[in-house]
């Protein structure tokens, strides 16, 4: 039966698509946006506003009043700089206040969109999954290490309190309406170009369309205190970038980056950094994730949130023709 349901950081690139998929089942949305957000959503749509800064402690509890679903996918995801104290004040704080909405509220379910790094990841032919414990702390990355707080405390509110909860974890996602841009940046430099090789580890990738399908199926299927990783394809990063060029008809970086070239180049620009004030473009972190293959099953999705997986190809072209309906190629 369609209902109201309350969706945090709506206006990103996962939340807009969460939002249209609720439109489309018929549901209403409540859409938590920062203040002074412009309204992001067509006004033929089913969609009211509420403002708050999540990241702020003790934000209203009464935002969600009326709901009977929240969805909670704001989120800080950021890489470089590997510290930075806003991630935690978004994506922690932001949790515990989501948290105490869902309480102040009643919510018959609670979605937590996570990420795939809280967990152990694998090899391509053993990937990683659900029962695997958390690898990102050898990283040093704040997004990493706060996601995996944040889904801690969701766990602890289903154990002590018997929060009507479920986490879902995606992995690398791709497809259309990616305005910042944030992870399709990786299609942008691919098509014109700007890769000069690619890193020896590799990820697990995901049309983002996917994950917010079975996002909204976790408001009714999946099992409260479960975890599920919502992706598709694990490819080498070699494969992937000959893959997704393919699809988008240019040419594929041609060749490995071995990891010691790439710590040399990030000492160098590091020292640039301090010199002239500018920050870099990459960092340690980032070199050491890349080296690493991010591999995961995504098999539990499959079976009991009904996970599509849509081509990647397909995530490509998408993401590439709206791109450029959008001016930015």
């Amino acid at each position: 039966m369609p209902t109201t349901v309350l969706v945090t950081g709506a206006n990103g690139f996962l939340g807009r698509h969460l939002v249209a998929e609720l439109q489309r089942r018929g549901h209403g949305v409540r859409a938590l946006l920062r203040p002074g957000t412009p309204p992001p959503f067509p006004a033929s749509w089913a969609v009211e506003y509420a403002e708050a800064d999540l990241s702020r402690p003790r934000c209203p509890a009464h935002l969600a009043a009326g709901c009977r679903f929240i969805i909670h996918a704001a989120a800080l995801a950021q890489v470089n700089p590997a510290r930075n104290p806003a991630l935690w004040a978004v994506n922690v704080i932001g949790t515990e206040n989501a948290l105490r909405m869902a309480r102040h509220a009643a919510v018959q379910r609670f979605v937590y969109v996570g990420t795939a790094n809280v967990f152990g990841f694998g090899t391509s032919a053993r990937p990683g999954d659900e029962t695997r414990p958390y690898a990102g702390q050898r990283y040093g990355l704040d997004y990493m290490d706060s996601k995996q707080l944040a889904a801690e405390h969701v766990l602890h509110c289903v154990a002590r309190e018997q929060l009507p909860a479920v986490l879902v974890h995606p992995t690398f996602m791709l497809g259309p309406g990616d305005a910042k841009p944030t992870s399709n940046a990786l299609l942008l430099e691919l098509y014109k170009g700007r890769l000069p090789g690619y890193p020896p580890g590799g990820k697990n990738y995901v049309h983002v369309a996917d994950v917010a399908a079975a996002t909204v199926n976790a408001l009714t299927m999946g099992r409260p205190g479960e975890s599920y990783i919502l992706g598709n394809r694990n490819l080498s990063y070699r494969e992937a970038f000959a893959l997704l060029a393919g699809a988008m008809g240019v040419p594929a970086p041609r060749w490995p980056i071995p990891r010691r070239l790439a710590a040399l180049y990030v000492r160098a620009a590091e020292l640039k950094a301090r010199l002239t004030g500018r920050p870099t473009q990459v960092n340690q972190a980032m070199i050491s994730v890349a080296a690493d293959g991010h591999y995961f099953c995504v098999d539990k999705a499959r079976q009991e949130l009904a996970l599509a997986q849509t081509p990647i190809e397909q995530a490509a072209t998408e993401a590439l023709a709206w791109f450029k309906a959008h001016g930015y190629v």
